[in-house]
């Protein structure tokens, strides 16, 4: 696919002030990166694509066979946003109470006795969720609405969530026994869904080199919690050119069968994607032109975040099974609709 041109938003419309604020935080960025480089080998895309997430205000999927640094990805960005993380392992009898917390009774010393909230690890600004899909639907769903709603209910009070709020949840492609599969509602709650592929050869043996040997190398921190605040703010005043948002408006509407002109699209997919992947497409891609150095976002941003932000946004139907067509292929397809 060749490079879209940029957005056509000339420069001298943006004030001066977002100039500047672009560019300080292209310097942190850089920072950031560098930062996560000394203890993730590889795998740019993927911190990348994480990066772009975070800055959006979003959560994240993260897909991929054991082994493959999703955890240790998530330890280092805590690490190096200096941001207050938890991990939880999902398991088949995990509860909600175990997430969002619970209310405890206590009695002092006049005997008087009262109940006391007592937060569960959902309230950190970093969450793990480790193999979501093997908790049970009733655990997920408790999971997903703190995220989609920065709070958590219990017992009729409400208690806020920390800022910034964020959720990496990991799931395992290959082992699906037990599990309990997210359903495609709550999958829309996540911004992207990052494949999580094997290191190049010459990433995994800086890897072996560097995690075999008497010490590792640490990461420090680049960036305070406040600031990914603000550059999360800054990213929703980037100027979007026409050009792109037709772009995006092009593609969600073309993978949806009510609305679409493909014979094939409509043969094949079951539901397309719907406003919100539209609306993560425009965030992510104002984060991609920043993380790039860039003022505005282009066409070609669209394109290549558009795997990422409609594989768990569609679903194909048992027509498309049974000609052998995946879903990355269609969204190809619909990518070659850019130019």
């Amino acid at each position: 696919m060749p490079p879209a041109s940029p957005a056509s938003i000339p420069v001298s419309t943006a004030s001066s002030d977002i100039l500047a604020e672009v560019e300080a935080l292209g310097a942190r960025i850089a920072a950031v990166r560098a930062e996560i480089g000394r203890a993730i080998y590889g795998q740019q895309e993927v911190i990348d694509q994480t990066l772009i997430t975070l800055l959006s205000g979003g959560h994240v999927l993260l897909v991929g066979v054991p082994g493959l640094g999703k955890s240790r990805l998530v330890e280092t960005l805590a690490t190096v946003l200096g941001m207050a993380s938890k991990r939880v392992q999902f398991t088949p009898d995990l509860m909600p109470a175990d997430i969002l917390g619970s209310e405890v009774l206590d009695e002092d010393a006049t005997g008087h006795r009262s109940f006391r909230f007592v937060p569960g690890p959902v309230f950190c600004q970093l969450l793990m969720a480790d193999e979501i899909n093997r908790a049970s639907p009733r655990t997920q769903s408790a999971l997903l609405q703190a995220m989609q709603e920065q709070r958590v209910a219990v017992g009729g009070v409400e208690h806020r969530l920390p800022r910034p709020f964020h959720v990496l949840a990991t799931q395992n492609p290959i082992e699906q026994e037990g599990t309990y599969p997210l359903p495609e509602a709550q999958l829309d709650r996540f911004l992207l869904e990052i494949q999580v592929s094997y290191p190049e050869r010459v990433d995994e043996r800086a890897m072996l080199l560097a995690t075999t040997g008497a010490a590792e190398e640490a990461p420090t921190q680049a960036l305070t919690p406040e600031e990914l605040i603000a550059a999360q703010a800054l990213i929703r005043r980037v100027p979007v050119g026409e050009s792109v948002v037709d772009a995006i408006l092009t593609l969600v509407r073309a993978g949806r069968p009510e609305t679409t002109d493909d014979e094939a699209i409509r043969r094949h997919v079951a539901w397309g994607p719907g406003p919100r992947a539209a609306q993560a497409l425009m965030l992510a891609c104002r984060a991609r032109a920043l993380l790039d150095g860039r003022l505005a976002p282009s066409v070609e941003d669209v394109a290549a975040l558009s795997p990422p932000v409609l594989r768990h946004r569609m679903a194909l139907n048992f027509s498309a099974r049974a000609d052998g067509v995946t879903l990355e292929e269609v969204i190809r397809r619909l990518m070659e609709r850019l130019g």
